[in-house]
Order: structure tokens, then sequence, then C-alpha cells
């Protein structure tokens, strides 16, 4: 019998999957904390494995606690001689461990994966297709979608393919700014003043600068680099940040969105939303959920949230990022098809906000990955 045709559980076995090789390290292990603590232990059976900076899959503690960031520590999967590994074959969903001298050892069959995996190596599409191969559920976004919401500059290109609105941007490449300056001068200019300059597949603001100086452009050119070697400039857009958190997908009927969110940063010391202010700097930025907003802009940013989810192919959940602008005009900023997802994350902060609590959403999220059939869809 193939994995597509067999029943789960009557309690699915969950693998809690997070860490990473990417700079979102920390993040994953945070998000991975909280879920650990409010999934409903009466409906899943939960197994909780690491992935350390170097990439090795081991089993880890279902502490929430141990992974939380506490007075600004961050948490970390740690090396240990172990070594997970996934079915090796269609139709197996039995997980092995592997260490040195030992001979390998059954952990058991799991029924779906929670990858709460942030960043490059986790969240654009490269575990997706592991799990695929692997013939294993999952839940969130699948290969494409995942890769397209990564790529900051692949994700302006569809979504502007599917007739959504994007801001002005360059994509810059390799050495474009040594061996070709006075044309990416050229480029970059006509963007004006202020630019954001961005690793283009990063998150959690990394390796993000606000430039209002061209002369400071290289500078913020290599700082993207250090986690990107391909980086997106992008102009300033007027407007108000505004989140919208999506939900569903390839079931039958129409992902809906939830009400909007909106970020302030009130701290006159971040120039923007960056790291700093997200994870260690509670006292500078404001959420408000609901955001303010007349009715009509609602719902047009919900119905422009749901069309970018549609655009890129998107399933289960993403959050969507826009502009809205003095005009009342929604711009995209971008798809995150696997955002922050503590409790005080605006993802889950916006599905309580409009009546679907924290365990529920995450209870959603498991049932649509359970039904979902792998392969081809």
């Amino acid at each position: 019998m193939s994995s597509t045709e067999q029943s789960p559980s009557a309690r699915p076995r969950v693998l809690v999957l997070f860490g990473g090789r990417s700079s979102e390290h920390a993040i994953s292990c945070a998000t991975a904390g909280a879920v650990l603590r409010a999934i409903d232990r009466d409906r899943y059976d939960v197994l909780p494995i690491g992935i350390t900076p170097q990439g090795r899959w081991v089993r880890v503690a279902d502490d929430p606690d141990r992974w939380a960031i506490v007075d600004g520590r961050l948490p970390e999967v740690e090396a240990v001689p172990e070594q997970v590994l996934l079915p090796q074959e269609a139709g197996s969903r039995e997980l092995q461990v592997i260490e040195p001298g030992v001979p390998a050892a059954a952990l058991g069959a799991v029924d779906v994966v929670l990858p709460l995996l942030h960043g490059p190596f986790g969240e654009d599409g490269t575990l997706q297709g592991m799990l695929e191969l692997a013939d294993v559920r999952y839940v969130g976004a699948g290969v494409l979608a995942s890769a397209v919401g990564m790529d900051k500059h692949f994700m302006k290109v569809v979504l502007a393919g599917a007739g959504l609105p994007v801001g002005p941007y360059v994509t810059l490449r390799g050495d474009d700014l040594e061996t070709d300056r006075d044309g990416v001068r050229s480029r970059v200019e006509a963007l004006g003043l202020p630019l954001f300059v961005k690793p283009a597949r990063a998150g959690s603001s990394i390796g993000i600068s606000r430039v209002t100086d061209f002369a400071d452009l290289p500078a913020a050119v290599e700082e993207a680099r250090r986690h990107d070697p391909k980086v997106v400039v992008e102009a300033a857009i007027v407007g108000r940040e505004i989140e919208c958190a999506v939900l569903g997908g390839r079931g039958g009927s129409r992902p809906r969105a939830s009400l909007p969110g909106e970020i302030v940063v009130t701290d006159g010391t971040h120039g923007f939303y960056d790291f700093e202010a997200k994870y260690l700097d509670e006292s500078a930025v404001e959420l408000s959920c609901p955001a303010d907003l007349p009715a009509d802009v609602v719902a047009r940013v919900q119905e422009v949230a749901v069309r970018t989810f549609e655009a890129v192919d998107g399933e289960g959940l993403a959050r969507v990022d826009v502009f809205v602008t003095p005009d009342g005009d929604v711009v995209v900023n971008e798809i995150n098809t696997m955002p922050g997802f503590t409790p005080f994350s605006m993802y889950p902060r916006m599905w309580q906000q409009s009546g679907l609590s924290y365990p529920d959403l995450l209870d959603e999220l498991l049932r649509l990955a359970l039904e979902r059939p792998t392969g081809l869809r």
C-alpha cells in the first residue's frame, strides 16, 4: 500500500522539524518551541527533530523552554553522534537512527512533518523536495511555491506576470557592481532614494540595509552578499506596512484571508523593521491587529493576499506583506510561505483576531497536510 493510500492512525504522529543551515536557525528554534508548547498532545503524538547548523538531523528535547529566545540568547540545535534518517523508499514512513559503530535502530513511523524552518535549505523548496522523494506528507507549500516565495527576484517576476502590483526593483548577481558599475548605478539611481538592499533569498530582515545616499550602496550590497550572492535593490514605497495571513488551498475551496495587521516601528533607532526590532527589542515596534483600515481597503488587502498565494501555487499557509499607499492602492512586498509562528508572531495573531485560536490553527494546518496526497497533484 502506498503512503497516499494509508490511513493515518487515530493519533497521527507529527515530526516537528526545525533549526537548519540558514541564518534564521534561531528563529526556527523559537518557532518550534511555541509549537511544542501549544500542540494538542491528546490529538497528536509529537516527535521533535532538530537540524544542526551543519545539516545533521538529530533527536532533541521536547521542551518548549529549551528553544525560547531569552534575554537575547539565541537557541541552537547542537550536534550529537547520532543521525536521524527519513524513509528510503516510497510507501514507507519509518524513521531510522544511525550512530557510528552501532546498528541502525528504528524510530517508528511518522504521518506528517511540520517543517518549521525559515530561509534557505528549509523554506526554499529543498526540504520540500526531499520530503516528496521520501513520499512523506508535510505542512505548507510545495517545492515550486516554496522556491518562488523564497527568491525575492523570481517572486516579483511571478507576481507581476499574474497581474499583481509590485514595486520597482533591480536584481544584482555576482560581481555586477564591480564589472558594470556605471550600468548598475544608472539602473539603481532610477529607483530614487531611499532604497532597501536585500539578500534575494533570506528572511527575518537579515542582511537588509536602508540606503539614503548612493555612496553607501556598495557597502549595503556587500552586507547583503554575506548572506546571498544574489541581491535585490528595491525602491522605497510610501505607505503603511500591512500583513495578511492566508490559510488553505488545494482542498477544492479558495484559500481564505485573515483580518490584516500592521507593523509600526516606534523606536527611532530602527530605520525599519529589522532583526533586532523583530526579535530582540520588543519596545521598538507596535503590532496592531486588526489594522485600522477602512472596510473597502481591508477587502482589497485580503483579495490581493489570496491572489498572491494562488499566483505562486501556495498550499497550507503563507503571510503576504503589502504596502497600502496614501491613495489606497495595495502593492505586494513579499510572500512568506513559512512565517514566524510563535503566539506573538503576526501570522497566528491575525488568525486569533479572525476567530481561530493558535492550537486550532495548528490543528487545521496538520489536517490539511494529512488530507493532501504526496507526489504530483
